[in-house]
């Protein structure tokens, strides 16, 4: 008796022990069950209100490109870096310069600064090459110093160039006279075309005809 008297408090605690376990575990796992459910939930939930987001973001976005499409853009008045430089070239362009031909005779008046002193020196020449266009058109004038032939490259609408004089017109059949650099006397004379009055014309827009 003694012995079932003391084995009896043992298996009472298991028997308790047993009797409360499943009841814990299922409501542990109960418990665990609802938690996920909630969170799956609030992510649904979080899922749908950014797609709600998303779509509502897309339709400004359409709604905003139709307006701008819809409503043409007004015209600020600024002008590209490419049409400042036309109109500060187009400033620049003189209005007074004769028309010369590739075999004219031409005198070219050119300012050099002497300190605080300006004169202008003449250069007379041939014309054996015209380039460029605009402001950067350059005419190549040819002249014989000494029996050296010397080659001189103006810009026509530079201030350094003060005045320019046709003397007299040639008549050629070639853009360029390069071949004048292999000819030496009478040889380099180019043939003038008859019935031509010289006239200057200078920078500050000033023509002189002279009498023949």
């Amino acid at each position: 008796m003694a012995e079932a008297t003391g084995e009896a408090p043992d298996r009472a605690p298991n028997s308790a022990r047993d009797a409360n376990g499943p009841t814990s575990t299922n409501a542990s796992i109960n418990t665990v069950d609802s938690t996920i459910e909630n969170e799956t939930t609030d992510s649904n939930a979080t899922v749908e209100s950014e797609t709600v987001e998303t779509a509502a973001a897309g339709e400004a976005v359409t709604a905003s490109t139709a307006t701008a499409v819809a409503t043409p853009r007004a015209s600020t008045g600024k002008l590209s870096a490419q049409d400042l430089i036309k109109a500060f070239e187009a400033e620049q362009l003189k209005s007074d310069l004769p028309e010369i031909y590739v075999g004219d005779t031409v005198k070219v008046g050119v300012r050099i600064r002497e300190g605080n002193k300006e004169r202008v020196q003449p250069y007379e020449g041939v014309v054996i090459a015209k380039r460029h266009g605009g402001l950067n058109e350059t005419i190549t004038v040819r002249r014989i110093f000494q029996g050296v032939g010397v080659e001189r490259v103006f810009m026509l609408h530079s201030p350094q160039v003060a005045s320019v004089k046709v003397e007299r017109r040639g008549k050629v059949r070639r853009a360029k006279l390069f071949y004048l650099r292999d000819r030496v006397g009478k040889a380099t004379r180019v043939k003038q075309l008859r019935g031509h009055r010289p006239c200057a014309v200078s920078s500050v827009g000033r023509t002189q005809v002279s009498k023949t």
